[in-house]
């Protein structure tokens, strides 16, 4: 395996990466507007109880904006939409103006209990359901574009599934992959884990004198990594996983994999 992915690369090969990874995070983009559309969402209409003193409506979404209306203990208002921190309301008077997400988090639903909603910060870094990212990495010495999906369990444990292809001297190939990930303090700003999975991977070799065949063998791994929080929604990943491909030729062969990339939680 090793032999066959070459870390020698040419300019064409790096320019094949260069689209492959700009492509990659185009679709990220995409993904992510779409996603925090969703995330950012509430249902209309719902509606809440004023439980402090008071709640300020601004004229905007941002603390810069005048705040045009203060809304007394005990009213009803009617949550319309979300936009970042800031959420659009209206009062029982028919009155719209905007509150901050740390405002709302202080009102009561209908039935008594707290108002809850996913945050785009460093709590909602720790406690969110699904993220999503791409990386660019090393595997086995061949260039590497990764995209992955998971789903948290609980502030600590998630399942993902990972695509990738890497593109090498001697061949190319793709991998999708079924994983556990552990993160061992999710409430730090860099946060470390430890993953643990299996997968497959198609190696096509490129044109020699002899054309070997195309293969297709059955992987597992494990790796540790580290994630950076940055700001909103976003967050650096970086990781290592050390690879085991269980050939047909009864043959166990090793690949060591890293990669950095960006991410971000919904």
């Amino acid at each position: 395996m090793v032999r066959s992915i070459s870390t020698t690369r040419s300019i064409p090969l790096f320019r094949s990466t260069s689209v492959a990874l700009g492509a990659a995070l185009l679709a990220l983009a995409s993904l992510f507007a779409s996603a925090a559309s969703a995330a950012d969402k509430t249902d209309k209409l719902q509606q809440l109880f004023i439980a402090e003193a008071y709640l300020e409506l601004h004229e905007g979404p941002g603390r810069g904006y005048a705040v045009t209306q203060v809304v007394p203990r005990g009213e009803a208002i009617d949550v319309l939409y979300r936009r970042t921190e800031w959420f659009r309301v209206r009062t029982s008077r028919g009155i719209e103006g905007w509150a901050s997400q740390k405002d709302m988090r202080r009102t009561l639903l209908a039935d008594g209990s707290a108002f809850t909603f996913d945050l785009g910060d460093r709590a909602g870094f720790t406690r969110h359901n699904w993220e999503m990212g791409v990386q660019a990495g090393d595997y086995g010495g061949a260039t590497l574009v990764s995209a992955y999906l998971s789903r948290a369990f609980n502030e600590q444990m998630a399942l993902e599934v990972t695509g990738s292809q890497f593109l090498g001297n001697a061949s190319n190939g793709y991998t999708a992959e079924l994983g556990l990930i552990h993160v061992t303090r999710p409430d730090w700003r860099i946060s470390p884990f430890l993953t643990l999975g299996t997968g497959i991977i198609w190696i096509k070799p490129k044109s020699t004198l002899v054309l070997p065949d195309d293969r297709k063998d059955q992987t597992a791994y494990a790796g540790a990594g580290v994630r950076f929080y940055i700001s909103r929604r976003f967050f650096v990943r970086g990781e290592y996983r050390h690879h085991m491909v269980f050939t047909s030729r009864n043959e166990n062969e090793e690949i060591n994999e890293w990669k950095l990339g960006l991410a971000f939680f919904f």
